[in-house]
């Protein structure tokens, strides 16, 4: 996949199929990359969020926008849960499905390919429900919201992670100078034409998606999709946004 300038800018006319041709030759060196490339950060946001939920000590949790499982496989090791992992690509998931199953967690985990903006579980199906770094590649993030939400018990947990766009100004200058610059050229050299275009994407699409819905924006949509107690938690000087809440009894 060779992305052009003007695929990125429109890749919301298409962002289900888009995410699945950009993600799909990620799969076998996405969690160690995803690492490198965060300088650490990536996995301190996933345990923040996972934590959130794991204090609940949920019996079934659905993990959305799954990936290759780093969030499947910790909610498994804190919590006695069986897992459903949701993910639109498939090479993710089978990924996902092998780390599990080399990890001695096989048997608690299920891999469902699906979109989050159209579940395929009835009503309150889950105890907790994880999101990661979705709502750039759907249409209507409140509308999605809304869905995440209708699978969750009342009074579950609901945990999402998401990019974010650091507010101070010098930080906010840091971080522009790394995502269009730095990322894109070391993502090349550590993992080739595929990260390349990984990493020329992140950052527009990014300050694109938070231009459209800043995190306001995003906790009141939030509210709105009937979740309460809504904790927002800026992570890394703002790299990163951790959002958690319960599903609530009324309604």
């Amino acid at each position: 996949m060779r992305l052009s300038a003007r695929a990125i800018r429109h890749y919301r006319d298409a962002p289900n199929a888009f995410a699945r041709e950009l993600f799909a030759p990620l799969a076998p060196r996405y969690d160690v990359l995803a690492t490198l490339l965060s300088f650490g950060q990536d996995p301190r946001w996933r345990a923040a969020m996972v934590d959130s939920v794991a204090t609940t000590r949920p019996a079934l949790v659905l993990d959305v926008a799954c990936g290759p499982g780093a969030v499947t496989r910790r909610l498994l090791k804190e919590t006695p849960a069986r897992v459903v992992g949701l993910d639109l690509s498939e090479p993710m998931l089978r990924h996902g499905a092998a780390a599990a199953r080399a990890a001695g967690l096989g048997l608690r985990v299920a891999h469902v390919v699906g979109r989050g903006e159209q579940l395929p579980f009835p009503d309150g199906t889950f105890d907790a429900l994880t999101v990661t770094y979705l709502l750039r590649y759907v249409e209507d993030p409140a509308a999605t919201l809304a869905e995440l939400a209708r699978v969750v018990k009342r009074g579950g947990a609901i945990a999402s992670l998401e990019f974010a766009v650091p507010e101070r100004l010098g930080w906010w200058l840091a971080w522009w100078v790394y995502t269009r610059a730095v990322l894109p050229v070391l993502g090349y050299a550590l993992g080739g034409r595929a990260w390349w275009n990984v990493g020329r994407f992140l950052g527009p699409s990014i300050s694109s998606h938070y231009r459209r819905f800043p995190i306001p924006w995003t906790e009141r949509a939030w509210r709105d999709a009937g979740i309460t107690e809504v904790t927002t938690r800026r992570m890394s000087l703002g790299g990163g946004v951790v959002i958690s809440g319960v599903r609530s009894d009324v309604g």
